[in-house]
């Protein structure tokens, strides 16, 4: 198993002047009732017995949840400890000189704006809160589970800020929303304590890809500063040999949870529609190249590209191996036409039926069908252990 000293002390070094949250026993609200007056409810009764991490500071509704209290595990830094970035600032890619080719991003685009989220700056903050095209997002990534998606996040009209609340639940970042303080598990949008608990944040398609690869796609994108406000080692991973094969998860808890299925640090790329679960191992995908597949009654296809390092392999995060990435799209064109695709070099897929060849944003770049954008649908790359615990359902594709 990796060394504790290996991941609790970069856990603490995003923020140098958080202390660990003290231990549920001893705080005196765990074993009375928990201080509410900042949200105006009245107090919760909260035995020590009920809840495995510290309460104080917090005016969340312990009294509502849906998964048991005693989950929960510190991750080091208390509350708002690993800071959100809440006034995101942007460059353009022309301005942008600290990125390597091969380095890993999420890309997000909603009608016209694209934006670059370099996993070097979400690896230090793991929430940036931004509104990209008028839509109030969260750009989200959890490096123990290599969990990035992202979310919308109005909520029955109300746009909530999300914050890492500082601990985890098997090994998944807890995001906490500040207006009630209410729990998130990142790794499925749902609100799992508090006044939310039991609601879900709509995913939005994004796509983890390289610099390089948003740099040819979309050239007036622009990328997430490091002029974030805070003073960080950006391009260093804190992880570093976290996603080897024989790297037990960190902060799991309940071993018994890993499904054997595959190698719990196997990448994936998990899909889910109308309630039907498919992972597609990315070692599987890079054999093949293009998958076309039914997932919840929709026809999808899913396109591996090479070119992509993995963030949590080395000491920086662009030195790590070239593990490639996936994009996922409809397979129904606008007009109605059902496509089936088939590898056709340097990354892109051909359709059968017309022989236009389409790139990595799901775009026809030549042939008939030459301007068409395939509709883009919500996926994740996780690794297989954090995908299967929270979606022990799951099929496995295979090819």
């Amino acid at each position: 198993m990796l060394g504790s000293l290996a991941i609790v002390v970069p856990l603490t070094a995003c923020s140098p002047s958080a202390d660990p949250a003290p231990r549920a026993t001893d705080d005196p609200a765990a074993v009375g009732v928990v201080p509410s007056a900042a949200s105006g409810r009245s107090a919760t009764p909260l035995l020590s017995a009920d809840l495995s991490v510290s309460s104080a500071g917090w005016s969340t509704d312990f009294s509502r949840h849906e998964v048991p209290l005693n989950e929960f595990l510190s991750g080091g830094p208390g509350k708002d400890g690993i800071p959100a970035i809440d006034g995101p600032a942007f460059q353009a890619i022309q301005s942008t000189d600290w990125l390597e080719d091969q380095e890993p991003l999420i890309a997000l685009g909603i009608g016209d704006e694209w934006r670059a989220y370099p996993i070097q700056i979400l690896i230090w903050h793991e929430i940036v809160n931004d509104t990209v095209a008028g839509v109030p997002v969260a750009v989200t990534f959890c490096p123990l589970c290599h969990t990035g998606i992202v979310f919308a996040r109005t909520v029955d009209g109300q746009v909530l800020d999300l914050g890492v609340s500082g601990n985890l639940r098997h090994s998944d970042l807890v995001m906490f929303d500040r207006q009630t303080e209410s729990w998130w598990q990142q790794a499925t949008g749902r609100g799992i304590v508090g006044d939310f608990s039991g609601t879900e944040l709509e995913f939005l398609p994004s796509q983890l890809i390289s610099w390089a690869q948003f740099k040819d796609l979309h050239p007036d994108g622009v990328v997430l500063s490091r002029d974030t406000g805070y003073d960080r080692n950006y391009g260093v991973n804190p992880y570093a040999g976290y996603d080897r094969a024989d790297a037990d998860p960190f902060l799991l808890g309940d071993e018994t949870l890993i499904d054997g299925r595959l190698n719990p640090k196997v990448r994936i790329v998990g899909v889910v529609i109308n309630d039907d679960e498919v992972a597609y191992p990315l070692p599987d995908l890079a054999q093949v190249g293009v998958v076309n597949d039914v997932v919840g009654g929709e026809t999808i296809v899913v396109l591996w590209r090479p070119g992509t390092a993995s963030g949590l392999d080395e000491a920086t995060v662009a030195g790590g191996d070239l593990v490639g990435s996936a994009v996922v799209f409809s397979r129904v064109a606008p007009d109605g036409t059902m496509l089936e695709f088939e590898p056709a070099g340097d990354g892109d897929m051909r359709d059968i039926e017309t022989g236009s060849i389409w790139d990595l944003d799901g775009t026809a770049v030549d042939g008939t069908m030459a301007g068409t954008q395939l509709e883009p649908i919500a996926n994740d790359q996780p690794f297989w252990f954090a995908w299967a615990i929270f979606r022990p359902a799951t099929t496995i594709w295979q090819p």
